[in-house]
């Protein structure tokens, strides 16, 4: 039996470099920080395309002819008296107000909503027509509850564009 410790060493283990990356470490993290970088592209998008900013109707109007076109959200309380529902073409019309009184009209093809007529508020997605209508491809009701200090919000998407 040959003793361990005078064993010889071999020749070739001199020749070889000693490797100080593992590729399967850095491979790894590659992945790792790619997906992280998915991640934060994907939230800054949901971000920016679901953020809570919207327009006055006074600064809508302000826009002018640039609104045109444009996907625009816009904010204002529901005119009292100005809703017209057509149920043959599923068409709802009316008004919202901002507090410097300027009026926006809406048209939202789509089923109306059960309570609109007790909606104070609304927030509305969709764009500025040239003939100075805006036409809805959501609406966001907010409605005052009976039972709770919180407004009932309502959410409905047009059936056709």
């Amino acid at each position: 039996m040959q003793d361990i410790n005078s064993a010889p060493i071999p020749s070739n283990l001199a020749d070889r470099p000693a490797s100080r990356i593992n590729m399967k470490f850095v491979a790894g993290g590659l992945l790792i920080m790619l997906f992280v970088g998915y991640l934060a592209v994907q939230m800054v998008q949901a971000t920016m395309s679901t953020g809570a900013y919207y327009l006055t109707v006074a600064e809508v109007h302000g826009r002018g002819a640039e609104a045109y076109g444009q996907r625009i959200r816009v904010s204002g309380n529901v005119v009292e008296g100005s809703e017209e529902w057509n149920a043959r073409e599923i068409t709802l019309k009316f008004s919202i107000a901002d507090e410097s009184g300027e009026q926006l009209p809406i048209v939202f093809y789509g089923p109306r909503p059960d309570n609109f007529q007790r909606a104070a508020s609304a927030i509305i997605e969709g764009e500025m027509l040239p003939d100075g209508s805006f036409q809805a491809e959501t609406l966001l009701l907010k409605c005052p509850s009976r039972y709770e200090e919180e407004p009932e919000e309502i959410y409905v998407e047009a059936q056709r564009g």
